[in-house]
């Protein structure tokens, strides 16, 4: 099989996937999902015309002409309305949020009154009718449309949602991502590995970003190479409901990568398995029933690098999000090689230039099992195919990692 050009390989990859059903979720639990029907309003908000000032409310006729002195007949709170209605020459002290009562047209701001003596107050400036006052419905009406389906519920629209008097909200699913980390050689974290082992440490990183980009992790753990066990811990995630199948090594076609052989005797329709990037040409893609399968490399950096090309767009479409890589551009920190067939992704650190323009520099050492120049890199500078030699100082694109 021909290594597969990575713009390809996405396209077929997100060509295959669609946006998960629909779940009830609660307000508390929504954040950063997405809707999966419109909502509209089921109450009107303001309910009442309300003040929108503290002050006084009175008849804007009645302090046309100063100075206009007026009897105090009660009081408006939030939450404590005044029960009876203004008439000509009276007043009613309120506060913001409070309804205003009938037979006021305006509020006087308690900076422009004085209170004259016990139960009169002196307005010092006149105020036009409807002034400071927050008519019912300025912000929505019941049953007006607020939020279509689609929308990504971020504290605004969660807000929305609330004052419109949602308690729950149609939501797409969670992408569940089931993490499959396969290796004789490995050892949890806290392990003490013997002289060939070493500590497992792709799924933690991989859970995370699931985390970040609005998914749920399910660990199956560590595997050894044993064809029913891979088998066993495959079917552990199908009944669990996964979306997706993370596998972490043993996708390629060595003697002792398992991976491939197992997903594919169980039914796996396996798209593609190679791809023209560096780091992470063995990569799998495939489907298993309405699961879908994706087999990055075991090297961390591959595994990691993999996973924000190709399982972050996927989590996103599932999740029903948009999703757009941030890419800028650049200038090269130094002189880079020409480049061969394969996209190379170059860990870099991107800081400011003196001129303004972003400066981007590799680390000396790209080897792809080194997680410390990944952790301290904060882009990945992306060398097409077949790029020719290029000078510091020259135009790149970066992918932000952070």
């Amino acid at each position: 099989m021909a290594l597969l050009p990575v713009t390809e390989a996405l396209n077929r990859l997100l060509a295959g996937a669609s946006v998960l059903p629909g779940e009830t979720a609660p307000l508390h639990e929504a954040a950063g999902r997405v809707l999966a029907e419109p909502i509209s309003a089921q109450r009107t908000q303001p309910p009442f015309d309300a003040s929108a000032m503290d002050g006084y409310a009175l008849r804007a006729a009645d302090i046309a002409s100063l100075p206009a002195t007026l009897s105090v007949i009660g009081e408006s709170a939030a939450g404590r309305r005044f029960e009876g209605s203004v008439g000509a020459g009276q007043a009613v002290r309120i506060f913001t949020g409070a309804p205003v009562p009938p037979g006021a047209d305006t509020i006087l701001l308690q900076e422009d009154a004085r209170v004259a003596e016990e139960g009169k107050v002196e307005a010092q400036e006149s105020t036009a009718a409807g002034r400071h006052i927050r008519k019912a419905g300025l912000d929505f009406r019941e049953g007006d449309a607020l939020l279509p389906a689609g929308r990504m519920l971020d504290p605004a629209a969660l807000s929305l949602a609330a004052a419109a008097n949602h308690a729950k909200l149609p939501v797409v699913a969670r992408p569940r991502v089931a993490i499959l980390a396969t290796g004789d050689e490995l050892l949890l974290p806290g392990s003490k590995p013997g002289p060939d082992q070493i500590i497992a440490s792709n799924g933690y990183g991989l859970a995370a970003l699931v985390s970040v980009d609005g998914g749920v992790a399910i660990d199956l753990g560590i595997v050894p190479d044993d064809k029913a066990q891979i088998a066993a811990a495959v079917n552990r995630a199908r009944e669990a409901g996964a979306d997706v199948i993370v596998t972490l090594g043993g996708a390629s076609v060595g003697d002792h990568d398992l991976v491939h052989g197992v997903l594919t005797g169980l039914g796996m329709t396996l798209d593609f398995w190679k791809i023209a990037m560096r780091p992470g040409k063995p990569l799998m893609v495939g489907t298993l029933g309405d699961t879908h399968v994706l087999g990055l490399p075991g090297n961390p950096v591959s595994s990691l690098v993999c996973a924000h090309l190709f399982l972050r767009p996927l989590l996103a479409k599932l999740g029903g999000r948009a999703f757009e890589p941030d890419i800028r551009l650049a200038s090269l920190g130094q002189a880079m090689k020409a480049n061969d067939h394969r996209r190379d992704y170059v860990r870099a650190k991107l800081i400011a230039g003196g001129d303004g323009q972003p400066v981007a520099t590799a680390f000396g050492t790209q080897d792809s099992s080194m997680l410390r120049t990944l952790a301290d890199a904060n882009c990945l500078i992306i060398r097409e195919a077949n790029a020719p030699a290029a000078e510091a100082g020259e135009p790149c694109r970066v992918l932000m990692l952070r």
